[in-house]
């Protein structure tokens, strides 16, 4: 899967390098709140969603007439969970209970978007789209939890909605699935979690 996430990446820049002369290019700003999980390898405690947030710059290139194009952007997202340790004595032993997790990531997401545009003129006013690609979050931050280890970053893919109106103003419901872990146990050898966030986010296009 992490290869075709690359192959992915590698087209986009190819599309982007080839079509880029005649592509309209423009930048906003984002804001959108998120409902996050960590989905671990093994069942062994309950685990808790939070809330949190994200903020930061997007860009958007389309190709005229085919309604086809990409965003990419970078921006801060805080994801997390509860995890409840001390369900487990050899946590609890540790004076480990309930945990609460915060990840603070710079995100950089790469998707291929479809904007549908044909709508006699209705466009103008609301126009549908649906995206999917990759993203990198690179862990910039998180609390302190000393029996587990965090790498620098991690990989996931995104699948999203959402409606452009006015022709500036984007809102966007998204699905971000991790594929590479998030956190993993220092004692025991397969225990990591990976991302799972739900994402609701506010654009405006300058």
């Amino acid at each position: 899967m992490q290869r075709k996430i690359t192959s992915f990446i590698i087209a986009i820049i190819a599309l982007t390098c080839v079509s880029g002369a005649s592509a309209q290019f423009r930048y906003g700003a984002m804001a959108g709140g998120d409902v996050s999980n960590l989905r671990f390898k093994q069942d062994l405690i309950s685990i808790d969603k939070s809330v949190g947030y994200s903020a930061g710059i997007v860009t958007e290139m389309m190709f005229p007439g085919i309604g086809f194009g990409i965003d990419f952007g970078l921006y801060y997202e805080q994801r997390g969970a509860t995890l409840n340790l001390g369900e487990r004595e050899m946590w609890a032993s540790q004076g480990y209970g309930k945990e609460r997790l915060y990840l603070h990531y710079a995100v950089l997401p790469f998707h291929l978007r479809f904007k549908y545009t044909r709508l006699n003129g209705f466009e103008d006013t609301l126009a549908p789209l649906a995206f999917v690609g990759p993203s990198i979050g690179m862990l910039i931050g998180h609390s302190k939890l000393d029996c587990m280890d965090f790498p620098f970053g991690e990989l996931g893919l995104d699948f999203g909605i959402g409606a452009e109106i006015k022709k500036k103003w984007q809102v966007t419901a998204s699905y971000n699935m991790g594929f590479t872990y998030a956190l993993k146990d220092k004692i025991l050898s397969n225990y990591s979690a990976r991302n799972a966030t739900w994402n609701v986010r506010v654009a405006y296009f300058f």
